[in-house]
């Protein structure tokens, strides 16, 4: 079974009066031998392609999402075709497949192998097809038992829950680190820049883009930016330096386009991190792109651009209104791509997993054995815990209330005054409800809450799926 991203290019040639109805990168999936029906009619790659395609209007916006799905489909089926088993075989049959699959994945080889979240969302995403493909008439039978109980909810109503008996218990999640606290942060912080934890130049160091590798992560630790709106910012839109040092954080606006559901929404970052960042910007990004050559395939030439948008090809587009795939293909006035990160010939720079990851064990083998491996999504949790313990302690108030009280017009500072602390961290990360942000802190909060405790908290299935949905992208 084969598996590629849809383009329009070149539909003019294939014979139709207007291109396919399908969104630009919707992973297909199609049989080794090119066809999708034969003499017993569609084949179930047509029935996996339609549910795909079903994704964005069932919630599912990211291109990411769609190729993460798509492949656990596809690796389910290749599993069951293996084994001579049909796609929508009878119950039985499916169910001795989930069996084999089951201890393939959580106990076969090393390569194959799955960490207990991962099967899960496997699971959750196999079942989420079937139940797709049952409700639309493609099948009869579903692999899966599900547990169900009634619980109770905090404003007293009962209602009931379901679990998907496949899936496995995992670590409670006080058995687990999921974000940094101060000292590790920092520990990290100076790994990136080339120092040891004292401070000091690291003679030992041979790693390049120090000043790009720290000024990044410190900017996402400071903002809590989600990986895809860390990848795909815009050098422009990261804001300039106050005239005069604050303690109130600066406001950091996220386009629609890169963020999660595409809602688009403003972040903040600390002074401190923001003057690191504008000096990498610079200093050291600046000797990369002037002048650089780099340029990518049908090339956006971008001219007087603000903090607000730019001339694009001649037209004047908005930040706010650029695609990641318009982002990647942004060059400067000066040269070298438009993104934040770039590369040593001025190219784009996306692959913040695996600098996190060597700085991670260069720590461990150096300095501190115990110093966890660091992923993109974890430097979020560490946000979210680092503000919500400065929102409790009225760190943030308190400096809002300084600058009010100096006649300096703050919107931020009034903001701070006047909001409560969940429902600022609420709107910082993005989430829909304070209620995903209740569950979403006590999941990442290893000291105080056990996995009971959050789950009866807040009972509600939607909640919890938006909260979980946080950590799919903890697998880096």
């Amino acid at each position: 079974m084969l598996l590629f991203s849809f383009s329009r290019r070149g539909w003019e040639s294939w014979g139709l009066p207007s291109p396919p109805h399908i969104p630009e990168g919707m992973p297909v999936l199609i049989d080794e031998d090119l066809h999708f029906e034969d003499a017993n009619g569609p084949r179930p790659t047509t029935v996996i392609n339609r549910w795909l395609r079903d994704l964005p209007s069932n919630g599912a916006h990211s291109p990411e999402t769609w190729n993460n799905y798509a492949s656990m489909v596809k690796a389910w089926a290749e599993h069951l075709t293996a084994l001579g088993i049909r796609l929508f075989a009878d119950r039985d049959s499916l169910k001795d497949g989930l069996a084999l699959y089951a201890q393939h994945r959580l106990s076969g080889p090393l390569d194959a192998r799955l960490a207990p979240g991962s099967w899960n969302l496997h699971v959750k995403t196999v079942a989420a097809f079937y139940n797709w493909a049952a409700a639309n008439g493609h099948c009869d039978a579903i692999p899966f038992n599900y547990a169900a109980r009634t619980v109770l909810r905090p404003d007293g109503t009962l209602m009931e829950a379901h679990r998907n008996l496949a899936t496995v218990r995992g670590a409670l999640p006080h058995a687990s680190r999921k974000y940094l606290e101060t000292d590790y942060r920092e520990l990290l912080v100076n790994a990136l820049a080339g120092l040891t934890p004292d401070g000091e130049v690291d003679t030992r160091y041979r790693g390049r883009q120090t000043g790009r590798n720290a000024a990044g992560v410190r900017l996402a630790l400071s903002t809590g930016l989600r990986r895809k709106e860390w990848r795909y910012l815009t050098v422009w839109e990261i804001p300039a330096l106050p005239k005069r040092p604050t303690r109130v954080p600066v406001p950091v606006p996220l386009a629609p386009p890169t963020t999660k559901g595409g809602r688009g929404r403003q972040t903040w970052i600390d002074y401190d991190d923001l003057v690191a960042v504008r000096d990498y910007i610079e200093l050291e990004r600046a000797a990369y792109t002037d002048g650089s050559r780099w340029r990518p395939e049908e090339p956006l030439w971008v001219e007087n651009p603000n903090h607000v948008g730019a001339h694009i090809n001649g037209r004047f587009r908005r930040w706010h209104l650029l695609t990641p795939a318009e982002r990647l293909r942004l060059v400067a006035p000066e040269g070298g791509c438009a993104l934040f990160a770039v590369q040593q010939d001025g190219s784009p720079f996306l692959d913040w997993a695996t600098v996190l990851r060597r700085a991670s064990e260069r720590i461990r083998e150096s300095w501190e054995p115990a110093f966890p491996h660091v992923h993109p999504h974890m430097t979020r949790h560490t946000f979210a815990m680092a503000t919500l313990e400065r929102l409790v302690r009225g760190y943030y108030q308190q400096a809002a209330r300084l600058v009010i009280d100096t006649n300096s017009d703050d919107a931020m500072a009034l903001y701070l005054t006047k909001a409560d602390p969940l429902l600022v961290l609420r709107d910082l990360l993005g989430h829909a409800s304070v209620a995903v942000t209740q569950v979403y802190l006590h999941m990442i909060d290893t000291l105080r809450v056990f996995h009971e405790a959050y789950e009866n908290a807040t009972p509600d299935p939607a909640v919890h799926r938006a909260a979980a949905a946080e950590f799919e992208d903890d697998t880096d």
